[in-house]
């Protein structure tokens, strides 16, 4: 059944059009030489936050970078992007949340690297082994330890993230306890060590709503900086047994036709995923379309 869905994209966060530069990261004096170049365009990152000006990001010139961890983001031609990890919000910063949707593909992508890298620097300081300072290298996507010579690199957790449609082509959506109003959602959870993510399945719908998956298909990717999360969505199925929610991840679980979830939604029963989520393009998918957007929130 779940394999005639689609997930509608493209996905907010997902979207990039630069040339990440991997190969060139190596060569120190190149890296450095480009901050010396005219045309290097320079974002400043802070606190969750990029500026931006009518919907796009807005560069400084390298002569004006502050001082900060700088990290190479990538090339799109003879331009190069870069970034400054500032120690507040830059003027006119917004999140990713805010105005993922609104970027052009060039500056999503953009965005995502410069914040998911400062998310990651921000929290490496020091050496996981022996606690010595580290020092940032390769255009910002290694750390290395001062004292032994480690080398770290950026933390992604993968995170499985799920609609499950039952025989009577209804989803399952939960509710949080600790999110706003009446939000349902798909269902979430992090892959384990030693763990695929279609194991991941399996077991966080088990654990969270009591419901037992039959089969489950990978849909789509979308980075999730938040701080550092990659979210694997997928379609799955189960038989329509009713959901025994935890009671602490989640609060309330329920299975929807599609009129019932676009009632809920108009009466203000239920406020659906965000736009810029996977969440709410796996629920599109099996919708068949976008989500109503006549919706009274309570």
């Amino acid at each position: 059944m779940h394999e005639a869905y689609v997930l509608p994209g493209p996905l907010a966060l997902s979207r990039s059009t630069v040339d990440r530069a991997a190969d060139r990261r190596l060569d120190a004096a190149w890296v450095d030489a480009l901050w010396s170049d005219g045309r290097t365009r320079v974002l400043l990152v802070g606190d969750g936050t990029v500026p931006v000006d009518d919907g796009a990001l807005r560069f400084i010139a390298p002569g004006d970078a502050p001082d900060g961890d700088r990290f190479l983001l990538g090339l799109d031609g003879d331009v190069a992007y870069v970034a400054v990890h500032v120690a507040e919000k830059p003027d006119d910063g917004a999140t990713l949340r805010e105005v993922g949707a609104v970027l052009g593909d060039r500056d999503a992508g953009l965005a995502v690297h410069a914040v998911a890298l400062a998310n990651w620097h921000a929290t490496h300081r020091f050496c996981p082994r022996c606690g010595a300072p580290t020092r940032s290298e390769q255009g910002g996507h290694v750390r290395v330890c001062e004292a032994d010579g480690s080398q770290h690199f950026p933390r992604t957790d993968p995170a499985v993230i799920v609609l499950v449609v039952d025989e009577k082509e209804r989803c399952l959506l939960g509710r949080s306890a600790a999110w706003p109003g009446r939000r349902f959602s798909t269902l979430a959870g992090f892959v384990e060590p030693g763990e695929t993510p279609e194991h991941a399945v399996v077991r966080e719908l088990y654990e969270e709503v009591g419901v037992r998956i039959t089969s489950c298909r990978y849909a789509g990717a979308q980075p999730w900086p938040f701080p550092s999360s990659l979210m694997l969505g997928y379609y799955a199925t189960a038989a329509g047994e009713d959901p025994a929610p935890d009671g602490e991840e989640i609060a309330e679980a329920r299975w929807f036709s599609r009129d019932e979830l676009t009632a809920a939604m108009r009466d203000g029963d239920v406020l659906p995923p965000s736009g810029i989520s996977i969440a709410r393009k796996l629920v599109e998918g099996w919708f068949g379309g976008p989500l109503p957007d006549d919706v009274s929130p309570r």
